[in-house]
C-alpha cells in the first residue's frame, strides 16, 4: 500500500539500524554504554561510584553494585521531591507507579524525557515499522488503534511531578498526531475509575474503524467483552471487520489465546508480543512465526545478565550481550537513561538465538515456587497449561499457584487456583495431566514427586468466575500494568482468594 511504503521509506535509516543490531549488537551496546556513563558522571550517584574513572564495562562492574528498588528508593524519593542530578543528569517529572504484581508496596520508577522519547516511543515506532515490513498490505494506518490506558495524578511530594501508570504517562506525552489515529479520547483513556472508563471506551470506540489494539491481555479481554455487551455483537469482527492486530505484553499471552480466538474468530488476526515495562522498551516479536522477541540493544538500555545463583551478591558475575548463551535462565539487569544503574528489574529471560539476539520471558526472580527444592518457574507453568488445555479442550481465564506446606501427617504439594472460561469435562483428569506434564518439563519437580517422597500430586481449586477480578478490585489494582502473580512461595495470595469465594472444590 502507498501509505505503508511511504512510512517505510521515511524511516529507512531506522530500519537499517534495526537490521544492523541483528548482526552487531555489541556495537549498539557499546554506544549506549558510553552515552549513559557520560550522563551519569554529572550525578550524585555517579560521583559516589566514580563514574569519572569508568573506561569500560569491566570498570563499571567493579565500581557500581547491582541494585534493586529498595537500594535506589531513597534516591528516587529525593528525585520525586524535586532534587536534581541525583540519579540522572536532567530533571525527571514523571514516575511510573508499579508494583509489578499485586503484592507489596508500590514502586515509583523514574521516567525521564530522554527515556520517553529515546526508549519507550522509539521502541513502539520500531515495533510498528517491523509490523508494516512483515505485513505490507496492512491497513493499520488507515483506521484507529484502541488503547486502554491507566491514570495519573500530581505527586504528593511535589506539585511539579506526576505519578501514574506507564500507559497513562505514554498517552499523556504522546505526540498530537497520535490523537488522530487513536481511540478513545485522551480524557477517556486516562479516567481513574476502571468500570466507568470501560463504559466510556465502549461507547466511543464502537463508532470507529478500529484496526488494532494494544495493552495487557487480561485487561483488554475484559474491555473487549464489555464492548461486545454494549454493542450486542457476538464477536468483534461484526463490529470492526478490519480488525487485524493486537500488540500485547505485560503478562504471558498463552492463557488468553483461546479466549481471544473466540471473540476474534479469524485466522488472519495477528498477535505481536512486545516487552515494554515501566523501566523501558526492551524487545518485540519481529517474526510472526517465531514467538521469541528481538532484544533492542540500540534503545538506550545497557543490558547485563546473571545466573539466579548470584542473586544475593552485591557484585555478582554478570554477562554482557557478547557473553550470553542460549537456553540459560538469566536474571536481567539494566542501566537506563532515567538513572536506574545496574538495576535488577525482576524478570528472568532465556535467549533463544544469538545474532540476532532473541529472548523469551521465563518469569520473575521473586515469583517462582521453590519451597521443596522443585524450582518451578512461570515458563514451566505456562507451557504445561497450554499443553494440557489443548488436550482437554479447556480454556483458563486466570490462575495462580501456591505451596501446600508439609505437616506431620502429609507431604507438601502445590495448589493451583484456577478460574476456567471453559472447564475440562473431568477436572481430576486435568490435574493428573498437569502434574505429569510438569514432571516432563521440570526435572527438579519430577525428582520431588518421585514416589511422593517430598511432593504429593498437585491439587486444583476451581474458583467461580470473577473471583480474580474481585480480588484485584479489593486491592485497588484494576487495569493498567497491574498483574496477577502466577507463582508465589507463600499462601498469602491463595488464602485471600479463597476468602473471597464462598465454596471451594478440590481435585
Amino acid at each position: 500500500m502507498f501509505v505503508n511504503n511511504f512510512i517505510i521509506k521515511l524511516f529507512k535509516s531506522r530500519i537499517k539500524e534495526i537490521e544492523r543490531l541483528r548482526i552487531k549488537p555489541e556495537e549498539a551496546q557499546e554506544s549506549v554504554f558510553d552515552t549513559l556513563i557520560k550522563a551519569g558522571k554529572q550525578t550524585e550517584y555517579g560521583e559516589k561510584y566514580n563514574f569519572g574513572r569508568i573506561r569500560n564495562i569491566e570498570d563499571f562492574r567493579k565500581n557500581v553494585p547491582v541494585s534493586d528498588y529498595a537500594i535506589l528508593q531513597p534516591y528516587i524519593k529525593r528525585m520525586r521531591s524535586g532534587e536534581r542530578k541525583v540519579l540522572w543528569n536532567t530533571p525527571v517529572r514523571w514516575f511510573a507507579k508499579s508494583s509489578g504484581t499485586t503484592a507489596g508496596k508500590s514502586k515509583f520508577i523514574p521516567v525521564s524525557r530522554e527515556c520517553l522519547h529515546n526508549c519507550h516511543f522509539s521502541g513502539s515506532k520500531d515495533a510498528t515499522l517491523q509490523y508494516l515490513i512483515n505485513n505490507p498490505n496492512s491497513k493499520i494506518l488507515l483506521g484507529k488503534s484502541l488503547t486502554l490506558g491507566g491514570s495519573h495524578k500530581i505527586d504528593e511530594f511535589n506539585s511539579k511531578v506526576k505519578i501514574g501508570d506507564l500507559s497513562a504517562i505514554l498517552i499523556h506525552n504522546s505526540p498530537r498526531y497520535v490523537e488522530l489515529v487513536r481511540t478513545p479520547s485522551k480524557k477517556a483513556a486516562l479516567m481513574l475509575d476502571f468500570d466507568e472508563k470501560t463504559r466510556v471506551i465502549a461507547r466511543q470506540s464502537s463508532v470507529h474503524n478500529v484496526i488494532g489494539f494494544a495493552g495487557v491481555p487480561s485487561w483488554n479481554l475484559i474491555l473487549m467483552n464489555r464492548i461486545l455487551e454494549y454493542t450486542g455483537k457476538k464477536h468483534l469482527l461484526e463490529l470492526w471487520p478490519n480488525l487485524e492486530v493486537f500488540f500485547h505484553g505485560g503478562v504471558a499471552f498463552g492463557p488468553y489465546v483461546e479466549q481471544f480466538k473466540r471473540i476474534i474468530p479469524s485466522d488472519n488476526m495477528r498477535y505481536m508480543e512486545t516487552y515494554n515495562a515501566s523501566e523501558g522498551f526492551f524487545a518485540f516479536q519481529d517474526m510472526p512465526d517465531d514467538d521469541s522477541m528481538l532484544l533492542l540493544t540500540n534503545n538506550s538500555i545497557f543490558f547485563e545478565f546473571m545466573h539466579l545463583s548470584e542473586l544475593e551478591k552485591p557484585f555478582p558475575k554478570t554477562y554482557s550481550i557478547s557473553e550470553v548463551q542460549t537456553g540459560v535462565n538469566y536474571a536481567m539487569i539494566i542501566s537506563t537513561n532515567s538513572g536506574l544503574w545496574r538495576y535488577l528489574i525482576g524478570d528472568t529471560v532465556k535467549f533463544t538465538s544469538l545474532y540476532p539476539h532473541k529472548i523469551k520471558i521465563t518469569g520473575r526472580t521473586a515469583y517462582y515456587i521453590n519451597v521443596f527444592g522443585e524450582e518451578l518457574i512461570a515458563g514451566n507453568a505456562e507451557e504445561a497449561l497450554l499443553k494440557v488445555c489443548s488436550e482437554t479442550n479447556a480454556i483458563i481465564s486466570e490462575y495462580t499457584v501456591a505451596p501446600i506446606f508439609m505437616s506431620e501427617t502429609s507431604n507438601g504439594a502445590h495448589e493451583w487456583l484456577i478460574e476456567f472460561d471453559t472447564p475440562p469435562q473431568n477436572v481430576e483428569h486435568f490435574a493428573n495431566l498437569l502434574d505429569k506434564t510438569l514432571c516432563e518439563l521440570n526435572s527438579d519437580y519430577e525428582a520431588k514427586r518421585y514416589h511422593n517422597i517430598t511432593l504429593s500430586r498437585l491439587k486444583i481449586t476451581v474458583l467461580p468466575n470473577g473471583t480474580f477480578l474481585k480480588w484485584m478490585e479489593s486491592k485497588g489494582k484494576l487495569g493498567g500494568q497491574n498483574k496477577i502473580p502466577r507463582l508465589y512461595n507463600s499462601r498469602e495470595h491463595a488464602d485471600q482468594l479463597l476468602r473471597i469465594m464462598n465454596t471451594r472444590t478440590k481435585y
